[in-house]
């Protein structure tokens, strides 16, 4: 599993170490740390949830992008994540909680109920997963959690956002056709929100915007590799900056 961020007035960030499930648990907090009581009881009110579901998904179209972050250490991915949020990205993981208040967290490549449940403790505001698991979907459409299920096809999108599904993640998106493949979908899907994932360029952010889409992915985009490899943070930041920019400038053009 690989922790993602969404946040108002930014971009969102997914953390992905080397351990994957046990390697999540790394960019929260250890399981046996106190700081897993950042999550709240559930609040059984339905207009509560459907009100705070509606609100991170505001937050991820007004963001217009999710920035994907793979580190080799939860130590790495928090360090690149803090100059990520500095300049614009306002996602985290939970150890950042508390640092950066507004932002809304998410956890990315979710792929069970284990998952789902741990990231859930861990103060996600939403998950997103590369395919529709529909026991995930099953569990967190009622609460106040948001599920971005992955999909394909035409017939996929279409049973996602049927099952429940509030905006639905593209993927693998470049291999599928890219931005034309999201303007082919959205043709007869108008009203169900889509988050184009995979490949995407830091230039073709406001294309795949205009064609449709609610948000992109960013990975390499932003967490440029070499960069990472020698911690230099400062192109790490401008690449932020920029992606932020982008992001809220397609945004306010076209959605």
């Amino acid at each position: 599993m690989a922790m993602t961020m969404a946040g108002v007035g930014g971009t969102a960030l997914c953390a992905r170490g080397r351990g994957l499930r046990s390697a999540s648990c790394n960019y929260s907090l250890p399981r046996s740390s106190s700081s897993l009581s950042l999550r709240r009881g559930r609040d059984n009110n339905p207009h509560t949830h459907s009100l705070q579901q509606t609100l991170t998904l505001e937050a991820i179209q007004k963001s217009g992008v999710i920035a994907c972050l793979r580190a080799q250490s939860g130590e790495l991915a928090l360090e690149t994540a803090r100059e990520a949020l500095d300049e614009g990205i306002s996602v985290v993981i939970a150890e950042l909680v508390q640092g950066y208040p507004s932002a809304v967290i998410g956890a990315g490549t979710v792929l069970t109920s284990e998952d789902a449940k741990r990231a859930e403790l861990a103060g996600a505001k939403f998950l997103m997963s590369p395919a529709t698991v529909k026991d995930i979907l099953d569990s967190f459409k009622d609460g106040p959690i948001l599920y971005i299920p992955g999909a394909m096809t035409p017939t996929e999108v279409l049973n996602a956002h049927a099952l429940g599904a509030k905006i639905v993640k593209i993927y693998p998106v470049t291999v599928l056709g890219g931005e034309q493949y999201i303007r082919a979908l959205k043709s007869p899907f108008r009203d169900i929100p889509m988050v184009a994932s995979q490949g995407i360029t830091m230039d073709s952010v406001e294309l795949y915007i205009s064609m449709g889409a609610s948000a992109v992915v960013l990975s390499d985009a932003i967490f440029n590799k070499s960069a990472m490899s020698i911690r230099d943070f400062g192109v790490i930041k401008k690449l932020a900056g920029l992606a932020a920019l982008k992001g809220a400038a397609a945004v306010e053009r076209w959605l």
